[in-house]
């Protein structure tokens, strides 16, 4: 199964924190999963961090290393084609890097793996 990751998902992942569920950890332990992350979340990570809302032991650029490439989690590039639901997405949830991942996800037809119960307003499915 292709998964796209939500930004907090990764980060708790990299942290080992406990409020990953046992669903999660499992899909992303499991190998025949591809676990995607999107731009849109290392970008917002990285405005997260400079305005002190998050905080890391290390380097953002080794934040990526180590939470991303070290996992083998693929890059999902944002497509013009991921752009288009987004002129017509109803405002269930005003974040936009999530309805970016609510975007890739619906145009890629795949889940998203999140603990943010917003995204069950849109037409994707919800992993957690």
């Amino acid at each position: 199964m292709r998964v796209l990751l939500d930004a907090h998902v990764l980060i708790w992942h990299y942290e080992t924190n406990p409020k990953m569920s046992a669903a999660a950890l499992a899909l992303i332990a499991d190998p025949a999963n591809v676990k995607l992350v999107s731009p849109a979340s290392f970008w917002e990570i990285a405005i997260k961090l400079g305005t002190g809302k998050y905080l890391f032991a290390e380097s953002f650029a080794d934040f990526l290393q180590h939470a991303i490439t070290d996992n083998g989690f693929p890059i999902l590039p944002i497509q013009p084609r991921h752009c288009e639901p987004l002129t017509s997405l109803p405002q269930h949830h005003k974040d936009p890097f999530d309805r970016m991942l609510i975007a890739q996800a619906m145009v890629e037809g795949m889940p998203i793996l999140s603990a943010d119960a917003a995204i069950d307003a849109y037409p994707v499915t919800r992993l957690w």
